[in-house]
């Protein structure tokens, strides 16, 4: 039988190299977003102490491993969902790491977002054996964290395709996010009707929209515009959103009517800014046009 002197290629070429990086960030990104409104959603409908308070397991099938009734299958297909997401941001990581065209501010990015992981899964498995308001909030935070550190990396990653045009557009959501955020809230919505599950989810849905939006305009404008009072503003949006996202959890959680008020207050100017950025990117990117025209 002869044989081949040649190194042989393998056949199936790595998932990474057909897949393509980018494409790996934004799927990871997109598993975490899932994983956080899972969790919101296991958490409004009081099921994070399903599973008879088991962790990692739960209360049926063999091992306890599968849910016993509904409740309990909220809980554990956070879970399920979440360990998919954790093997991605390795997966992520490592191939950042290891690849050698991956910016390096990319991988430092990725990389901090896999070290928070296992932080995650800790404060996830206090959340059911201990259950505190102050690790149920540590582990919402900690995720929200891992979520901006992905989403930014992935910015910077498709940076260079991204225009003014995407500028824009990422500021029409954040206007278009900030009244849903505020009328979903309970300082409204209680008003009308109960502050149910799906609310729940669909407020921090457009709250992991509205910090999206924030973070493509933000990074966007500044790479593609030099104007001090754009980028300046475009800053600032980043400021309030935080702000808006902080307040709007703690008015959920407390209730206070000081918070409330900050609450509305922190949204109406962040509104206003959205409105002028777009404004301002629109002139900004008329007079580039003519400056380039003969």
């Amino acid at each position: 039988m002869s044989t081949d002197s040649h190194t042989s290629r393998p056949v199936v070429r790595p998932l990474i190299e057909r897949f393509g990086f980018p494409h790996l960030l934004a799927t990871t990104l997109v598993l975490v977003a899932a994983t956080i409104l899972l969790g919101v959603a296991a958490k409004a409908t009081g099921s994070g102490l399903a599973c008879e308070a088991n962790w990692p397991q739960c209360d049926a099938g063999p091992f306890n491993l599968l849910p016993a009734n509904l409740p309990s299958f909220y809980e554990w297909f956070h879970r399920f969902v979440a360990m998919f997401a954790g093997f991605a941001i390795i997966g992520t990581a490592i191939a950042a790491v290891r690849f050698p065209n991956i910016d390096k501010r990319v991988a430092a990015l990725v990389v901090a977002g896999m070290i928070l992981t296992p932080i995650q899964v800790v404060l996830g498995r206090e959340t059911v054996t201990k259950y505190t308001m102050d690790i149920l909030a540590l582990h919402f935070w900690t995720a929200v964290l891992i979520f901006v550190l992905f989403v930014v990396a992935t910015v910077l990653v498709w940076a260079p395709r991204l225009t003014a045009t995407h500028v824009i557009g990422a500021l029409a959501l954040g206007a278009v996010s900030l009244p849903f955020h505020v009328a979903l809230s309970p300082l409204v919505i209680g008003d009308i009707t109960d502050y149910s599950a799906s609310m729940q989810m669909a407020q921090y849905g457009v709250t992991l929209a509205l910090l999206a939006a924030v973070i493509v305009a933000t990074m966007v404008g500044r790479r593609r515009f030099e104007r001090d009072r754009l980028t300046a503003l475009l800053s600032g949006t980043a400021v309030l959103a935080l702000l808006v996202v902080f307040l709007g959890r703690r008015a959920v959680m407390t209730f206070n009517p000081v918070l409330d008020d900050l609450y509305v207050g922190a949204a109406a100017l962040l509104f206003v800014a959205f409105v002028v950025g777009i404004r301002l990117v629109q002139t900004a990117s008329s007079e580039s046009v003519d400056a380039l025209s003969p």
